[in-house]
């Protein structure tokens, strides 16, 4: 279930950001050329809210920034971004596992030549694994995750850019009437297809 709703919900994310450049430019050319889109990857040092000990994982990301907004909206953008936490698990069961796929919005100020800090807030489709002594066959479950964050990039070289991204989710009512809170950071690097636009 969780492989066809992400493959559901890949594909949308294809088609919504092939649709974009078929606008034209309204604004007058302030770039060099390039398109508005990066992708990159990431190691992610998780705190799972179960138990004590911290995970790791792997986080990768698609950000389509809108070309056709008001001045004031420059910078406003789309994500697209899936995470897998499953290594150093711990204290925590061995089949623990705390992926998420989703999207939403992103704010990038484009105001500095090599620093970009941003903020975003998606919406994903949550899955985690573990396990119970009480109830043996109680081993998945899934939720709506809303996820808030903050971040900031850093041009290394040319397209090359550095991301450290932190990130607050919200499980509701996951094994009781509780909100769970997995956060932490992501530490990684991207390729941004803008690389020649002048901000």
């Amino acid at each position: 279930m969780f492989f066809r709703l992400s493959l559901k919900l890949a594909l949308f994310a294809l088609f919504f950001t092939a649709a974009f450049p078929a606008f034209s430019q309204v604004a007058p050319a302030a770039t060099t050329g390039g398109f508005p889109l990066s992708v990159g990857g990431g190691v992610s040092y998780w705190d799972t809210d179960w138990g004590q000990s911290k995970m790791e994982g792997a986080t990768v990301w698609v950000d389509y920034y809108l070309t056709h907004v008001p001045y004031i909206l420059k910078g406003l953008g789309v994500e697209l971004e899936a995470r897998d936490v499953t290594f150093n698990k711990g204290d925590k069961p061995n089949n623990f596992r705390q992926a998420t796929l989703g999207g939403g919005v992103i704010y990038s100020w484009h105001h500095f030549h090599n620093l970009r800090p941003y903020i975003k807030l998606d919406l994903a489709y949550g899955g985690i694994n573990t396990r119970f002594v009480n109830f043996p066959n109680y081993t998945h479950d899934t939720r709506t995750v809303t996820a808030p964050g903050f971040g900031l990039e850093y041009r290394v070289f040319g397209p090359i850019w550095a991301r450290a991204d932190y990130e607050y989710q919200f499980w509701p009512k996951l094994f009781g009437p509780h909100t769970t809170n997995p956060r932490g950071f992501t530490f990684g690097a991207m390729y941004d297809f803008r690389h020649r636009n002048r901000y």
